[in-house]
């Protein structure tokens, strides 16, 4: 269900916001992408927007949720971690920031690539990275 707004999310990046979506892996806690701008649009204000709306549909999707077992905890969780940044007033989900890293050779995105498509292996989720 939460996997779904992001990838919803992420579909709706590349038909209206320029974004340009060649490898991603979205994990229990976090997801990698390999991206670029269709258009010299920022990939900060892209990963900025789809951040803000992805934090606002799952925080609404976890609490409307009569079924969350875990509503209690993850409500409490983002909630704390919002009152403890300023750029938030009710719920974090995800990390201020980004991590990127300009690619500049096919010889330096092969083993980006490796990584994005073993995490989910090496953590148990999937056999094949396929």
């Amino acid at each position: 269900m939460y996997r779904d707004i992001v990838i919803e999310s992420l579909k709706y990046c590349i038909d209206h916001k320029s974004l340009r979506l060649h490898a991603y892996v979205i994990m229990t806690n976090h997801m990698h992408w390999i991206c670029s701008s269709k258009d010299g649009t920022l990939l900060n204000d892209i990963v900025r927007d789809f951040k803000k709306f992805t934090s606002k549909s799952i925080n609404e999707a976890i609490i409307n949720n009569n079924n969350e077992s875990r509503k209690e905890w993850m409500l409490n969780l983002f909630s704390y971690a919002g009152r403890h940044h300023s750029d938030n007033k009710n719920y974090k989900l995800w990390q201020t920031g980004n991590h990127p890293e300009y690619i500049y050779s096919a010889e330096f995105i092969e083993p980006k690539l490796r990584y994005i498509h073993l995490n989910p292996v090496r953590a148990g989720i999937v056999e094949q990275p396929e």
